[in-house]
């Protein structure tokens, strides 16, 4: 596994981690501690900021996993990858978008810039 799969590994594991404090220590392990994330729907910094914006999607979305798909392309720092929003009980995926994230040297994220393809209706 490389670095930038490792990175994407732990991503999902905190987004799709199921309680406020397994998020918490995930994104202690997958981000650096000021890391940013912006996407069209927030533009926010550090491990607290990510952590309540990950458990405001687990409300808004509950029973749903993000899911990796196809495979990450990465090269030097940066990888991009596809993503699904999927839910458990029937596998509809309301939410789709893609990602690219930016290494530190110790292989945590510094940056993400989220972009969204798919949204449900309001």
């Amino acid at each position: 596994m490389t670095s930038h799969d490792d990175a994407v590994s732990r991503y999902f594991a905190a987004w799709n981690a199921e309680t406020d404090d397994e998020v918490r220590r995930a994104v202690a392990a997958a981000f650096t501690r000021d890391a940013s994330y912006t996407d069209p729907v927030v533009d926010i910094a550090g491990h607290e900021e990510i952590t309540a914006t990950i458990i405001g999607v687990h409300k808004q979305f509950p029973g749903f996993e993000f899911r990796l798909s196809g495979s990450p392309d990465a090269h030097h720092h940066i990888a991009r990858f596809s993503w699904e929003l999927v839910s458990g009980a029937d596998g509809s995926a309301p939410v789709a978008g893609f990602d690219v994230i930016a290494l530190a040297d110790d292989g945590r994220i510094r940056a993400v810039s989220g972009f969204l393809d798919r949204l449900p209706a309001a």
